[in-house]
């Protein structure tokens, strides 16, 4: 995977790393080490799928306080979107910004959204579904 940083404090984007063959590809989602690396503490306790039958499904902006503050890892696997998410933590340089970036499935970007950030999207064509 590969990290790259968003203008805002802690949010991530990540590129699969494909490895590909003429069968198709494979590529790590998710590796607890490669966070730990980045300074991310993230353990997986729950994952959840969305789907919007139609373009312009909106979803969000949500966002979780303490204690059940949650970090997510948002990844299109079909279809497309666009993502946001807003820094909601008062102590924060990036406080209230925010940043979007479209997904989908063939540019193989997940949006890692820290805890107390509020996150939304948007589907761009029917049928998308996002892990």
């Amino acid at each position: 995977m590969i990290f790259e940083p968003t203008p805002l404090k802690d949010a991530w984007v990540l590129s699969l790393e494909r490895i590909g063959d003429d069968r198709g590809f494979f590529a790590r989602a998710f590796c607890q080490q490669e966070f730990a690396a980045h300074g991310i503490d993230f353990n997986v306790v729950q994952t959840n799928t969305s789907f919007g039958k139609e373009a312009g499904t909106l979803r969000g902006l949500h966002y979780q306080t303490a204690p059940a503050a949650e970090m997510k890892l948002a990844q299109c696997v079909r279809g497309a979107l666009y993502d946001v998410i807003v820094d909601m933590r008062p102590d924060s340089p990036t406080y209230q910004q925010h940043f979007g970036i479209e997904l989908t499935p063939d540019n193989g970007k997940l949006l890692y959204v820290p805890a107390h950030f509020a996150h939304g999207f948007i589907t761009l064509v029917p049928d998308t579904q996002v892990l």
